[in-house]
Protein backbone atom coordinates (compact mmCIF):
# COMPACT_ATOMS: atom_id res chain seq x y z
CA UNK A 1 0.00 0.00 0.00
CA UNK A 2 2.98 2.74 -1.13
CA UNK A 3 2.00 5.73 -1.89
CA UNK A 4 -1.69 4.66 -0.81
CA UNK A 5 -3.85 6.31 1.60
CA UNK A 6 -6.92 5.16 3.70
CA UNK A 7 -10.70 7.07 3.46
CA UNK A 8 -13.97 6.29 3.88
CA UNK A 9 -16.78 7.20 1.19
CA UNK A 10 -19.09 10.23 2.65
CA UNK A 11 -21.07 10.97 -0.19
CA UNK A 12 -22.23 9.33 -3.14
CA UNK A 13 -24.36 10.56 -5.92
CA UNK A 14 -25.01 7.45 -8.45
CA UNK A 15 -27.31 9.19 -10.75
CA UNK A 16 -24.18 11.15 -12.06
CA UNK A 17 -21.50 8.30 -10.84
CA UNK A 18 -19.36 10.59 -8.71
CA UNK A 19 -18.84 10.92 -5.25
CA UNK A 20 -16.38 12.49 -2.25
CA UNK A 21 -14.14 10.44 -0.02
CA UNK A 22 -13.11 11.99 3.53
CA UNK A 23 -9.04 11.46 3.87
CA UNK A 24 -7.79 10.24 7.16
CA UNK A 25 -6.72 13.59 7.58
CA UNK A 26 -9.96 14.94 7.33
CA UNK A 27 -10.22 16.36 3.76
CA UNK A 28 -12.57 15.63 1.04
CA UNK A 29 -11.36 14.09 -2.36
CA UNK A 30 -13.67 13.98 -5.57
CA UNK A 31 -13.86 10.52 -7.01
CA UNK A 32 -15.51 9.22 -10.06
CA UNK A 33 -17.05 5.81 -10.77
CA UNK A 34 -14.51 5.35 -13.44
CA UNK A 35 -11.71 5.29 -10.45
CA UNK A 36 -13.78 2.43 -8.24
CA UNK A 37 -12.42 -0.55 -8.99
CA UNK A 38 -14.57 -3.01 -7.32
CA UNK A 39 -17.73 -5.50 -9.36
CA UNK A 40 -20.56 -2.78 -7.91
CA UNK A 41 -21.11 0.87 -7.36
CA UNK A 42 -19.84 2.36 -3.97
CA UNK A 43 -21.39 2.29 -0.92
CA UNK A 44 -21.53 5.39 1.63
CA UNK A 45 -19.26 4.81 4.70
CA UNK A 46 -17.58 2.30 3.34
CA UNK A 47 -13.58 2.32 4.04
CA UNK A 48 -11.51 2.44 0.57
CA UNK A 49 -8.17 2.93 -0.21
CA UNK A 50 -6.89 4.98 -2.64
CA UNK A 51 -3.96 6.86 -4.47
CA UNK A 52 -4.13 10.65 -4.91
CA UNK A 53 -4.22 12.28 -8.58
CA UNK A 54 -5.50 15.37 -10.82
CA UNK A 55 -8.00 15.97 -13.12
CA UNK A 56 -7.30 17.71 -16.79
CA UNK A 57 -8.06 20.81 -14.43
CA UNK A 58 -4.90 20.48 -12.09
CA UNK A 59 -7.66 19.91 -9.02
CA UNK A 60 -6.65 16.86 -6.95
CA UNK A 61 -8.76 13.44 -6.55
CA UNK A 62 -9.12 10.18 -5.53
CA UNK A 63 -7.76 7.65 -8.36
CA UNK A 64 -7.79 3.69 -8.24
CA UNK A 65 -10.57 3.49 -5.27
CA UNK A 66 -10.87 -0.12 -3.94
CA UNK A 67 -12.19 -1.56 -0.89
CA UNK A 68 -9.81 -1.80 2.03
CA UNK A 69 -11.37 -5.34 2.56
CA UNK A 70 -10.20 -6.20 -0.91
CA UNK A 71 -6.85 -4.67 -0.86
CA UNK A 72 -6.71 -6.34 3.20
CA UNK A 73 -7.30 -9.39 1.86
CA UNK A 74 -5.16 -9.48 -1.03
CA UNK A 75 -1.74 -8.32 1.74
CA UNK A 76 -2.51 -11.23 3.58
CA UNK A 77 -2.62 -13.56 0.61
CA UNK A 78 0.22 -12.36 -0.26
CA UNK A 79 1.94 -12.27 3.15
CA UNK A 80 0.31 -16.11 3.43
CA UNK A 81 1.91 -17.03 -0.29
CA UNK A 82 5.66 -15.33 1.33
CA UNK A 83 5.03 -17.49 4.71
CA UNK A 84 5.09 -20.54 2.64
CA UNK A 85 7.35 -20.24 0.22
CA UNK A 86 9.97 -19.63 3.68
CA UNK A 87 8.35 -22.83 4.63
CA UNK A 88 8.89 -24.67 1.69
CA UNK A 89 12.80 -23.24 1.66
CA UNK A 90 13.03 -24.31 5.37
CA UNK A 91 12.42 -27.65 5.07
CA UNK A 92 13.97 -28.36 1.34
CA UNK A 93 17.23 -26.71 3.43
CA UNK A 94 16.91 -29.21 6.51
CA UNK A 95 15.61 -32.07 4.12
CA UNK A 96 19.20 -31.47 2.26
CA UNK A 97 20.78 -30.77 5.68
CA UNK A 98 19.78 -34.41 6.44
CA UNK A 99 20.30 -35.91 3.28
CA UNK A 100 24.21 -34.89 3.84
CA UNK A 101 23.98 -36.32 7.45
CA UNK A 102 22.61 -39.40 6.90
CA UNK A 103 24.70 -40.21 3.56
CA UNK A 104 27.86 -39.35 5.40
CA UNK A 105 26.42 -41.76 8.23
CA UNK A 106 26.12 -44.71 5.90
CA UNK A 107 29.74 -43.79 4.43
CA UNK A 108 31.64 -43.00 8.29
CA UNK A 109 29.58 -47.24 9.12
CA UNK A 110 30.96 -48.27 6.14
CA UNK A 111 34.35 -47.04 6.54
CA UNK A 112 34.26 -48.35 10.02
CA UNK A 113 33.91 -51.34 8.57
CA UNK A 114 36.48 -51.34 6.08
CA UNK A 115 38.81 -50.31 9.34
CA UNK A 116 37.93 -53.49 11.68
CA UNK A 117 38.68 -55.83 8.17
CA UNK A 118 41.79 -54.25 8.12
CA UNK A 119 42.51 -54.60 11.66
CA UNK A 120 41.96 -58.07 11.48
CA UNK A 121 38.65 -57.90 14.04
CA UNK A 122 36.46 -58.66 11.26
CA UNK A 123 36.17 -60.69 7.84
CA UNK A 124 36.04 -59.74 4.74
CA UNK A 125 32.61 -62.04 4.30
CA UNK A 126 30.81 -59.54 6.66
CA UNK A 127 31.63 -56.12 4.73
CA UNK A 128 30.78 -57.63 1.70
CA UNK A 129 27.54 -58.80 3.15
CA UNK A 130 26.75 -55.41 4.31
CA UNK A 131 27.39 -53.91 1.22
CA UNK A 132 25.80 -56.22 -0.90
CA UNK A 133 22.54 -56.04 1.38
CA UNK A 134 22.84 -52.50 1.89
CA UNK A 135 22.45 -52.17 -2.15
CA UNK A 136 19.93 -54.85 -2.37
CA UNK A 137 17.83 -53.19 0.27
CA UNK A 138 18.13 -49.87 -1.73
CA UNK A 139 16.94 -51.38 -4.53
CA UNK A 140 14.05 -53.32 -3.09
CA UNK A 141 12.75 -49.31 -1.54
CA UNK A 142 13.07 -48.09 -5.79
CA UNK A 143 11.20 -50.49 -6.49
CA UNK A 144 8.57 -50.81 -4.28
CA UNK A 145 8.17 -46.31 -4.68
CA UNK A 146 7.96 -47.35 -8.66
CA UNK A 147 5.06 -49.79 -7.70
CA UNK A 148 3.61 -47.10 -4.82
CA UNK A 149 3.38 -44.47 -8.14
CA UNK A 150 2.46 -47.13 -10.66
CA UNK A 151 -0.11 -48.88 -8.78
CA UNK A 152 1.75 -52.50 -8.78
CA UNK A 153 2.29 -54.87 -6.64
CA UNK A 154 3.79 -53.69 -3.21
CA UNK A 155 7.00 -55.12 -1.01
CA UNK A 156 5.38 -56.04 1.87
CA UNK A 157 6.78 -53.42 4.86
CA UNK A 158 7.81 -56.89 7.02
CA UNK A 159 10.55 -57.50 3.90
CA UNK A 160 11.61 -54.33 4.00
CA UNK A 161 12.51 -54.73 7.80
CA UNK A 162 14.00 -57.80 7.41
CA UNK A 163 16.52 -56.65 5.09
CA UNK A 164 17.19 -53.89 7.54
CA UNK A 165 17.84 -56.05 10.17
CA UNK A 166 20.26 -58.43 8.18
CA UNK A 167 22.35 -55.73 7.12
CA UNK A 168 20.74 -53.75 4.75
CA UNK A 169 19.81 -50.72 6.52
CA UNK A 170 22.27 -48.01 5.19
CA UNK A 171 20.70 -48.73 1.99
CA UNK A 172 17.13 -48.64 3.62
CA UNK A 173 18.00 -45.18 5.46
CA UNK A 174 19.72 -43.44 1.80
CA UNK A 175 16.68 -44.84 -0.01
CA UNK A 176 14.02 -43.34 2.73
CA UNK A 177 16.34 -40.17 2.46
CA UNK A 178 16.81 -39.77 -1.34
CA UNK A 179 13.66 -41.38 -2.54
CA UNK A 180 11.70 -39.75 0.66
CA UNK A 181 9.68 -43.45 0.40
CA UNK A 182 8.84 -44.51 4.15
CA UNK A 183 10.09 -41.73 5.49
CA UNK A 184 7.28 -40.28 6.96
CA UNK A 185 5.25 -42.87 8.68
CA UNK A 186 6.24 -42.64 12.25
CA UNK A 187 5.61 -46.58 12.57
CA UNK A 188 7.50 -47.57 10.02
CA UNK A 189 9.78 -45.36 11.24
CA UNK A 190 10.06 -46.67 14.67
CA UNK A 191 10.12 -50.22 13.31
CA UNK A 192 13.67 -49.23 11.09
CA UNK A 193 15.55 -47.68 13.95
CA UNK A 194 14.57 -50.80 16.07
CA UNK A 195 16.08 -52.89 13.00
CA UNK A 196 19.02 -50.78 13.44
CA UNK A 197 19.59 -51.12 16.75
CA UNK A 198 19.05 -55.16 16.40
CA UNK A 199 21.41 -55.64 13.69
CA UNK A 200 24.22 -53.21 15.32
CA UNK A 201 23.60 -55.29 18.33
CA UNK A 202 23.83 -58.84 16.16
CA UNK A 203 27.39 -56.92 14.75
CA UNK A 204 28.49 -56.22 18.26
CA UNK A 205 27.83 -60.16 18.91
CA UNK A 206 29.72 -61.65 15.97
CA UNK A 207 32.71 -59.16 16.93
CA UNK A 208 33.62 -59.98 20.53
CA UNK A 209 30.74 -62.71 21.56
CA UNK A 210 32.39 -65.39 19.29
CA UNK A 211 29.52 -64.70 16.55
CA UNK A 212 32.19 -64.54 14.03
CA UNK A 213 33.55 -68.06 14.10
CA UNK A 214 29.97 -69.41 13.78
CA UNK A 215 29.53 -67.23 11.24
CA UNK A 216 32.67 -68.71 9.00
CA UNK A 217 31.78 -72.21 9.82
CA UNK A 218 28.76 -71.69 7.85
CA UNK A 219 29.88 -69.87 5.41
Amino acid sequence: MANRQQGRITKWQDDKGFGFIETEAGESLFFHVSEFKAPRRPVIHEPVVFSIGQDKQGRLQAKQVQELSFVQQQMADKNSQIRQRNAKKSQQADFEAGQKKRLLLGVAFYAVLVLLVVMGDLSWLVLAWYVLLGVITYLTYAKDKAAAQSGAWRTPESTLHLLSVLGGWVGAMVAQTYLRHKSQKPDFRISFYLTVVVNLGGLLFIMVGGGLEYLQALL
